[in-house]
């Protein structure tokens, strides 16, 4: 699949603002539609999941719309994903967040909340530095490394997995910033956020669909 022919759907599932995501794909030439409805999958090559919200209300929302199963069959079939900040987060087993609530387990592991006890502001919000491990090597071509990205969030995954990792970074202790699979990139952090270096991990991580 060539990149500058896929087509991108960012999941509209009617929390926060969107217009940020859509305007950076836009600035990588590669202009998104929005996925408000079941058949609109049907649409894409790659679904991107960003978005910012609590991990209950967010399992919530996306039921209601009917957008669960579809996502939940997409994630199953190994197709195209982008996933930022909660768009990560829901991929794991469940949340500190929204007790017995289960998220979309795609990964091992409970997303934890920061603990008050490292002395750090949560939440954690602002530059911070992703740490890249060498089988994310397809995500850095042009990219400083380590690479300067910027964070808004209270809870991270405690990934189980370390195979899965695509970078950490430090908060209090290391925590797992990104995974990445086959199909799957994910992080915590916004690249749509992150300036020039953003736009380029954006279409970095889209090359690796191609």
């Amino acid at each position: 699949m060539s990149s500058g022919r896929m087509k991108l759907g960012v999941l509209d599932y009617g929390a926060g603002n969107l217009r940020s995501v859509l305007n950076a794909f836009k600035e990588i030439d590669h202009p998104a539609i929005l996925v408000r409805k079941p058949e609109d999958f049907t649409q894409i090559d790659v679904l991107v999941f960003p978005g910012q919200g609590a991990f209950g209300d967010s399992v919530r929302i996306l039921k209601q719309n009917e957008l669960w199963e579809p996502l939940k069959a997409w994630l199953a079939a190994e197709k195209p994903y982008l996933g930022i900040c909660l768009g990560y987060q829901l991929l794991f087993e469940s949340s500190e967040e929204s007790p017995g609530v289960a998220g979309l387990s795609v990964a091992k592991g409970v997303v934890r909340k920061f603990a008050p006890s490292h002395g750090l502001k949560i939440p954690h919000m602002g530059w911070n530095q992703a740490r890249w491990a060498d089988r994310a090597i397809r995500l850095l071509p042009g990219l400083p490394v380590p690479t300067h990205v910027y964070f808004v969030h209270s809870y991270y995954p405690d990934v189980q997995d370390p195979a899965l990792a695509a970078c950490t970074t430090d908060y209090g202790g290391t925590f797992t910033s990104g995974i990445i699979k086959p199909g799957l990139v994910a992080v915590q952090f916004h690249p749509e956020k992150s300036q020039s270096t953003g736009l380029r991990l954006l279409r970095n991580a889209l090359a690796t669909f191609a």
